[in-house]
């Protein structure tokens, strides 16, 4: 048991350091960046918001606990904008190992349990895991939009890039696609996006 507890606090202690990985999104009553632990703990909420929203039905809890673990890789493998070309490419590799360390520092069960949950949340096939991405875009989008825009006009975004990139939303709430698509078009029309 004490070796079980152990993994487990040494686990806890380790992904305390997504309080320190910084985003491209800004958060709305501040001027700095959000962290990868508010971004989890904001998408939690919006699932239990929101998910009366996903075109099929959904089990909550499990969306929650994907959402939560989603970006703990990003300890290890850093925070790729989702615009970065270059980034991208080296992206999964670098996430993947980043997963087998991470979650390999858990009792084997536990690491089962998160290397599944991150993996489902990746692949995009279930109902859960499509409705844990649509809150993970929408989410950025949302603050992005309310601070008129400033990352997507420091990093030269275009509305065609936002479409492309966020088009998959609709795999998992076609309401909140709308709400997407009426977002891109305002800021296009305000100057936000090339």
């Amino acid at each position: 048991m004490k070796d079980r507890l152990k993994q487990q606090i040494d686990f806890l202690v380790e992904i305390d350091k997504m309080k320190n990985i910084y985003r491209q999104t800004l958060v709305l009553h501040e001027d700095r960046a959000e962290n990868d632990a508010e971004h989890s703990w904001h998408l939690a909420m919006l699932v239990m918001i929101l998910s009366e929203y996903s075109n099929e039905p959904i089990d909550v809890l499990h969306v929650i606990k994907m959402v939560l673990i989603h970006d703990i890789v990003e300890i290890d493998a850093g925070d790729t904008y989702c615009y970065d070309i270059e980034g991208n490419k080296t992206k999964a590799e670098r996430e993947e190992k980043a997963s087998q360390r991470l979650f390999g520092m858990l009792p084997t069960d536990q690491q089962q349990e998160l290397y599944s949950l991150w993996r489902e949340f990746e692949d995009k096939q279930t109902p859960e895991s499509k409705f844990a991405n649509v809150v993970d875009r929408i989410q950025p989008i949302t603050l992005n939009y309310r601070k008129d825009g400033i990352s997507w006009i420091n990093h030269g975004v275009s509305s065609k890039q936002v479409l492309e990139r966020n088009a998959h939303v609709c795999d998992g709430s076609k309401e909140l696609w709308e709400y997407v698509r009426d977002i891109i078009d305002d800021a296009t029309k305000k100057g936000m996006l090339k």
